[in-house]
């Protein structure tokens, strides 16, 4: 280690609080800082290459070396580096980036308002359907039910939305007015004989029994990932969103697609609401539409839901909710270049051809002895490690299956993510053929020093 990267590191574990990070672990081991970018490729302090199989944090799109948006941002930069949307302000950057949404969204004749973050668009898009029923008279409707090991930001608020323990533990979360219903994994949850069509009969009639308990005058939305990535990677069983709108529908309940993740090409569309047939009320984008260069995150919000925000705005005198940087002039200009380049590019077309080989490697570990799952669409995929094919159990918690297999892929110059014992992979979109073969090249070896070592522990 150099010196500059020892002082680095010093520092950071002297100072630095890291978020979804082992606090104890990382003062003892330190870092990996990442130094700078080049396609799908990213290299750490001390020069060393890695190819991110997870697109940063699923959202590094275009890669970690596009010009066009580095430009794109300094020009904006130089000619209005900042302007704020409250009392009616805006910029021609903002306006743009609303038309062009406004031309590809999967909900005709949306409404626009941006945020920052994944979690706080969420977070608003709460707040805006409790303010919407509110105004329109169902000032009861006001729960929102969400899925096991779903994942919708670590606010007060989207922390209670999402369905994972670790974000609850401690933090005195989920606070009420958030309910939740079976995870739609048919690995895991699907019982013995079951069909993948009758699981998801199950999973809505749960859904169904849920709202005939609590009332559907009480219930104001469903909060959905059309694709659960932080929880596994679980793409919907089949039927199920087929089987679960028209029930939302019926007791007039809210349909939200958090595409956060999904949005902007991953699953081989430019929206999965696409990809699932899915017709939600309101759809919340972040990462992918300025292809994570800048901070920024939007909800296209249905004629149906803004127009009582309107009248309350009326009532009120004022829309009382924004943030200092919502529609950031700067953030604006990445997202257009963002958009553009998927388009001039065909950068959808690119993910649909390298897809197959995506899906084709991925399928190759079926046969693996350590692998009891694998899901994937478009390019993002999972993986899941078991000690017992036939049984599906999973190994003991303190094993650190996944973890392990996280640090042999970084030794072997891949970034993943592993969500217990399973193993993620979402590349840049603009991943070649030959590059996600370098890439499983590369996890190959990660997963047989995994292997090796759970032999060693007598556990494989």
């Amino acid at each position: 280690m150099s010196s500059l990267s020892n002082s680095l590191d010093q520092t950071d574990r002297a100072l630095l609080i890291h978020p979804y990070s082992n606090l104890v672990a990382h003062e003892q081991a330190g870092p990996l800082i990442i130094s700078r970018g080049d396609g799908v490729r990213v290299y750490d302090v001390g020069g060393k290459e890695y190819i991110e199989g997870l697109g940063g944090l699923w959202s590094a799109s275009l890669g970690f070396s596009e010009r066009e948006i580095a430009e794109a941002v300094y020009e904006q930069m130089v000619q209005l580096p900042f302007y704020h949307g409250f009392h009616s302000k805006s910029t021609p950057s903002l306006i743009k980036l609303a038309h062009h949404l406004a031309e590809i969204s999967p909900i005709p004749d949306a409404k626009f308002f941006f945020a920052n973050s994944g979690s706080e668009i969420n977070d608003t898009v709460i707040k805006c359907i409790w303010y919407a029923n509110n105004v329109a008279g169902y000032p009861a409707k006001k729960k929102i039910i969400t899925r096991n090991r779903s994942y919708h930001g670590v606010t007060i608020a989207t922390a209670s939305m999402t369905g994972l323990a670790a974000n609850h533990s401690d933090f005195d979360l989920p606070i009420d007015r958030f309910l939740k219903v079976m995870c739609p994994d048919f690995y895991r949850e699907g019982l013995e004989g079951e069909s993948e069509e009758q699981f998801s009969d199950r999973c809505v009639a749960e859904v169904r029994d849920l709202i005939e308990r609590e009332g559907a005058d009480t219930i104001a939305a469903f909060v959905a990932d059309p694709v659960i990535a932080g929880g596994g990677v679980l793409p919907p069983p089949k039927g199920y969103f087929e089987k679960l709108q028209p029930l939302l529908k019926e007791n007039k309940i809210l349909f939200v697609a958090d595409e956060v993740i999904c949005g902007f090409g991953r699953t081989g569309n430019m929206f999965a609401t696409e990809t699932y047939n899915l017709r939600p009320d309101i759809v919340t984008v972040a990462k992918a539409l300025t292809a994570s260069y800048i901070p920024m995150s939007a909800a296209m919000i249905a004629p149906s839901v803004w127009q009582p925000i309107v009248e309350g705005s009326r009532k009120h005198s004022v829309f009382a909710h924004g943030y200092t940087y919502s529609g950031h002039p700067v953030a604006a200009a990445a997202a257009l270049k963002t958009l553009e380049i998927m388009e001039k590019r065909n950068i959808i077309g690119h993910v649909k051809t390298v897809a197959k080989v995506f899906a084709s490697r991925l399928e190759s570990y079926r046969g693996h002895p350590l692998v009891g799952d694998v899901r994937h669409v478009g390019l993002i995929g999972g993986i899941e490690l078991v000690s017992n094919k036939a049984t599906k159990a999973p190994f003991p918690v303190e094993v650190g299956t996944g973890a392990h297999c996280l640090r042999a892929a970084h030794q072997h110059g891949v970034i993943l993510r592993s969500i217990g014992d399973i193993v993620a992979f979402c590349p840049p979109l603009i991943i070649s053929e030959d590059e996600v073969d370098e890439m499983f090249s590369r996890f190959d070896r990660a997963l047989d020093d995994t292997h090796a070592m759970l032999k060693g522990k007598e556990l494989a």
